[in-house]
């Protein structure tokens, strides 16, 4: 683990996606957080040890999901696949398909493993599995305002983990998407999927992967937007500004669009090696995105802290 020393930092963002709004001030104290996600290796190390079934290998309850066709409701998970061509961008259906058998096991489904991916991040993991594991290793998962203060790296106000530039000289400096998303993927970084843990050089911190690679749960429920409340911090003193924010309540986490399924939604940071300029440009620490609770993906892994006492 490694140390993240707490203090003031400017969260969120203006001038990116909506849902990173308002900008604001914002302290947090210190902790220790994992200096990468948690392997596959590790993950396999809590289960033999407790004999956890994860959410994905566990069958669906058919009063969970009205209308769902029994083929539909055996243990599964979201896996992506490339599409043939383009396809419109504002339906993730086209890329996105529920997949039986699909877990942390078997990433992609039935035929996949993660005997030769040890050191590749778990994925497949919803939130009570990333819970369940921190709390296993005496750890904790972060909330929103830890991650993004660790991901920064003592830069406050960058665009990147790593500067204000997407590259480095010419070289990538997290596992992202480079061509046309999502049917031509030039893999200029060196992977078309995920990629091991610590691949990629660390942030200020010694934190490694806090930008692509995989997204990461954190604690806070999510909302359109930062708290009001949150933006009037902007013009006032230090004294006056959130310290170690919580996030806002459950209430407003849900999504408008599918009212038939109430499932709440955690607040995800950091983007995947599926975001693309052109696509979903969130490898950024100010960047954000609701996941539902209940579902694991082939691009959402783990990463813990522990805080000072």
């Amino acid at each position: 683990m490694c140390r993240i020393p707490g203090g003031v930092f400017r969260m969120g963002s203006d001038v990116h996606y909506p849902e990173e709004a308002p900008a604001h001030r914002v302290r947090v104290g210190s902790f220790w957080m994992d200096a990468t996600t948690v392997t596959n290796a590790e993950f396999a190390r809590f289960v033999a040890a407790t004999g956890y079934v994860t959410v994905a290998e566990r069958p669906l309850d058919p009063a969970m999901y009205p209308g769902a066709r029994p083929r539909d409701l055996k243990p599964g998970s979201l896996v992506f696949r490339m599409t043939d061509g383009p396809v419109p961008t504002n339906d993730y259906r086209h890329w996105w398909a529920w997949t039986p058998g699909a877990c942390w096991r078997h990433p992609e489904g039935r035929g996949s493993g993660v005997q030769s991916r040890p050191n590749h991040p778990v994925v497949q993991v919803a939130y009570e599995d990333a819970e369940a594991y921190a709390a296993w290793a005496g750890k904790s998962l972060p909330t929103e305002a830890e991650w993004e203060f660790a991901a920064r790296g003592g830069l406050d106000g960058a665009e990147f983990v790593w500067g204000d530039s997407l590259t480095l000289g010419g070289r990538h400096m997290a596992n992202t998407w480079q061509g046309d998303f999502p049917w031509r993927n030039t893999a200029e970084d060196g992977f078309a999927g995920a990629a091991p843990v610590a691949s990629f050089p660390p942030n200020g911190y010694g934190l490694h992967d806090m930008a692509g690679n995989v997204w990461q749960w954190t604690t806070d429920w999510f909302a359109p937007r930062h708290a009001a409340e949150a933006a009037k911090t902007k013009a006032q003193s230090s004294c006056c500004m959130p310290s170690d924010p919580r996030g806002p309540g459950i209430e407003g986490s849900f999504d408008a669009n599918q009212t038939g399924v109430p499932i709440p939604r955690r607040v995800v940071k950091g983007g995947s090696f599926l975001c693309a300029p052109s696509y979903c440009r969130r490898y950024r620490p100010a960047a954000r995105h609701a996941q539902m609770v209940d579902s694991g993906m082939s691009h959402i892994g783990i990463r813990c802290i522990r805080r000072d006492a």
